[in-house]
């Protein structure tokens, strides 16, 4: 099938409403640290590895610390994330998503997670999206972060599709960079003032149309 298509979807916040739950981890450090942690300071952490996240956070409060205590945060950090998540089911799914994933699994295309986050497949199966997915590439998987375009080119090489036929769903500035740069679709989901580096941007997955979808694939 000469049209096949692989499309490549960020986690947190794309398919999934977690990134409140990484605010709420990542805040819970700071607070102890007495750096001010805003949401407006975490939009600098979409897309961004758990050790580069907490190297932000230090420098906005200014804070030295010993690699012994950043490898503690860091754990403390997971281990209150993952707490978050222990009651997580479908429900977490953001508004459309469900929809688009079933239109392209209807249309045969190959259908790949590109995340940052090393509880991709966790999350995943107790949402119970899981067997939608062919290929999954975490932080597991990848050596560069977001805006290096690894992330994606690992996907699209797993699903045996050129980099210029792959279409990535994000809603981190860095991911649609890593996409750009991957010389892949980038299609933006959340606010264009700050995703407007992608090719295409839409609210949530609720504006994107049957005939948007059919357009990538043709």
């Amino acid at each position: 099938m000469n049209n096949k298509k692989a499309f490549i979807f960020d986690l947190d916040g794309v398919i999934v409403d977690t990134a409140k739950y990484h605010f709420l981890a990542w805040q819970k450090i700071a607070q102890a640290l007495n750096i001010n942690f805003t949401h407006e300071n975490n939009e600098l952490l979409k897309g961004v590895s758990r050790v580069r996240s907490l190297d932000i956070i230090l420098e906005l409060g200014n804070v030295q610390a010993s690699q012994e205590d950043k490898d503690k945060w860091l754990i403390q950090k997971n281990e209150d994330y993952l707490s978050y998540l222990v009651d997580m089911d479908e429900s977490e799914i953001l508004p459309g998503v469900f929809k688009i994933l079933q239109l392209l699994k209807e249309k045969n295309q190959g259908i790949a997670l590109g995340s940052a986050s090393k509880n991709a497949r966790p999350i995943l199966e107790k949402t119970g999206i899981l067997s939608y997915f062919d290929v999954i590439v975490d932080g597991n998987d990848v050596t560069n972060a977001k805006p290096d375009p690894e992330v994606f080119l690992k996907a699209a090489q797993l699903l045996n599709i050129e980099p210029e036929n792959a279409i990535v769903f994000e809603d981190s500035v860095a991911g649609i960079q890593a996409a750009n740069i991957g010389e892949m679709v980038s299609v933006g989901i959340g606010e264009e003032t700050i995703l407007h580096e992608a090719d295409y941007i839409f609210k949530d997955f609720t504006q994107i149309s049957t005939a948007f979808i059919e357009k990538l694939i043709n």
